[in-house]
């Protein structure tokens, strides 16, 4: 527990170090949830104020550092991160009849499917009202070709549900188009919005490609591994929402092919019970497929590192380099 908390309190204070940028963002995040209807400041105060590590923001304001960005709508701008995040997340939860978000109540949970559907869709307007008032054409197109290609991700995850013959390959596309795209977009919006080279935006996108994917990696690592309390979601939960992620792609080929069909069958039937999903998770964690991950994920950290190679050292760098590191060592 001691080293447990040890950990907690490493990945807490790398964040804390970006307290200053985390509330500037919440400030815009606030103003721009301005709606004449009260239930969508509702749901969008439950839904995004005080929770979320704000990564996606904090890539792409670091980003503008690195590039040496002296406009004054940096903060503005970088709420659109979030906000196509928080979008995102509302209607996947409608998707998965998610009860929980964040340690809370999911807005489905609280106010029903249309409602939290509507606001999602609130969410990806306002993302894109902001956007074009950069008076950026190609920022604009980015971004919108990423909240399609998130569309997609969120659409194949659909289509494999339930589907243990789901591949390691299906999986990346996934998880490329759902999570590592808007990543990749927020580091390189940085260098778009900067009027930096073309190199620095490929770099940066490649950059926050390669640690977006860690980032989903650990994610779905963290779903068998995490408490509750710490991850702000039921563990599990993915198996339970027929989810196919990676740890259990590695464990199949490790267990006895009649015991993987018995387990297929009841989850697929949803017919598994309480102990048929404490019996999986104990496979997929004695089963060496954690580890397995874990080194991947690395690999993809590395990778991530080493686009920003060509960069001169500065604190953007470091920072990003920090928060990159930060994607491994998570608890949460």
């Amino acid at each position: 527990m001691e080293i447990l908390e040890a950990k907690m309190d490493s990945s807490s204070a790398i964040l804390d170090k970006y307290t200053g940028h985390i509330a500037r963002i919440n400030k815009e995040l606030k103003e721009a949830l301005s709606s004449r209807v009260a239930l969508v400041e509702d749901i969008g105060n439950h839904t995004l104020l005080g929770h979320g590590k704000r990564l996606r923001p904090l890539f792409f304001l670091l980003s503008c550092q690195l590039c040496d960005y002296q406009g004054k709508d940096a903060y503005r701008l970088s709420t659109i991160f979030e906000y196509l995040h928080a979008a995102s997340l509302l209607h996947d939860d409608v998707v998965d009849n998610a009860e929980n978000r964040r340690n809370r109540p999911s807005a489905n949970h609280v106010w029903g499917n249309h409602a939290a559907v509507l606001e999602g869709d609130f969410l990806y307007s306002n993302a894109s009202l902001i956007a074009v008032g950069s008076n950026n054409l190609l920022f604009l197109k980015r971004l919108t070709e990423t909240a399609k290609q998130m569309a997609e991700g969120q659409i194949m995850e659909l289509v494999h549900t339930d589907d243990w013959e789901t591949s390691r390959e299906e999986y990346m596309e996934i998880i490329t188009a759902k999570t590592a795209a808007l990543m990749s977009t927020a580091c390189a919006c940085g260098a778009m919005i900067s009027g930096a080279e073309n190199e620095a935006e490929q770099s940066l996108g490649q950059f926050g490609l390669n640690m977006g994917i860690a980032f989903q990696i650990m994610d779905d690592l963290l779903d068998y591994t995490s408490s509750e309390d710490v991850f702000g979601k039921p563990v599990g939960k993915d198996l339970k929402e027929g989810k196919i992620t990676l740890p259990l792609i590695y464990t199949l080929p490790k267990i006895e092919a009649s015991e993987g069909n018995r387990l297929e069958n009841l989850f697929k039937n949803h017919q598994a019970t309480e102990e048929d999903y404490r019996q999986l998770i104990g496979l997929v964690r004695s089963k060496g497929a954690l580890d397995q991950i874990k080194d991947e994920a690395r690999s993809y950290v590395d990778r991530a590192a080493g686009c920003l190679s060509k960069f001169p050292e500065s604190p953007a760098k470091r920072g990003l380099l920090e928060l990159n590191r930060f994607i491994v060592e998570r608890k949460y």
